[in-house]
């Protein structure tokens, strides 16, 4: 796939010699000689990523940064001669991603495209996966985990915090063993020293909350010696 991204400064020389850089490596760059140019040029095309002066004519790098997150929330680099502490919290307070002085390395510039997109990639799944699962249905129960409330069968069950965490860390990675110290760690935020017995008793409660038969359960399986994992197809 190749990434496109737009180009927006004032000095021919770096644009010239930055564009010709990263179509080496690949990219698609399109460029503009000012934030007006460049805000046309956003508002018209669709872009992985937005490379940035702050000083420009016309149409300054922060006013231009600021109208294209009312509209986008697409990576955007600065890159400023002006390297000052204030400027660089001006420019990410502001809404940019990250921030380059010049004047800089090709190679840094085209790790930190690399790294800006690929987090921006990996938030985009991430986010997207999320609204996938907000709601996980799995035999007769449906767990709303936005809203923190379960329902089986239709008619709704009362979790306590520690109980709604648990059953929404199994559901929400089927067959996935969990060892009691990583339960512990995830639920209960500290380290395990070795009591068992405060997630048994947890255990034991949400399945007799959430099981037909607790002592036969269908959902939390034990896998003794090691710990629980949840079994069943979830939707």
């Amino acid at each position: 796939m190749q990434h496109r991204i737009l180009l927006v400064d004032d000095d021919p020389a770096i644009s010239e010699m930055v564009q010709h850089f990263l179509e080496k490596e690949g990219f698609h760059v399109s460029t503009a000689v000012n934030g007006e140019e460049g805000l046309a040029r956003f508002l018209n095309t669709s872009f992985h990523l937005i490379l940035i002066d702050i000083m420009m004519p016309k149409l300054d790098g922060i006013e231009t940064i600021k109208r294209i997150r009312e509209q986008s929330a697409v990576p955007i680099l600065i890159m400023s001669a002006k390297d000052s502490d204030v400027d660089k919290a001006l420019g990410l307070g502001f809404g940019a991603d990250d921030y380059i002085a010049k004047p800089f390395s090709m190679i840094e510039l085209l790790a930190r495209i690399k790294a800006a997109i690929r987090r921006s990639t990996t938030y985009s799944i991430q986010d997207e996966k999320a609204a996938k699962s907000n709601v996980i249905t799995c035999g007769l129960l449906k767990i709303d985990i936005d809203n923190f409330s379960v329902m089986k069968n239709n008619e709704e069950i009362k979790l306590t915090s520690k109980e709604f965490a648990l059953l929404k860390l199994f559901a929400s990675h089927p067959n996935r063993v969990f060892t009691k110290e990583q339960i512990y760690s995830l639920i209960w935020k500290d380290d395990y020293f070795g009591d068992e017995n405060v997630i048994n008793v947890h255990i034991r409660r949400l399945r007799e909350k959430i099981e037909d038969q607790p002592s036969a359960p269908k959902y939390i399986k034990t896998l003794w010696g090691i710990g629980y994992k949840w079994e069943g197809h979830n939707k």
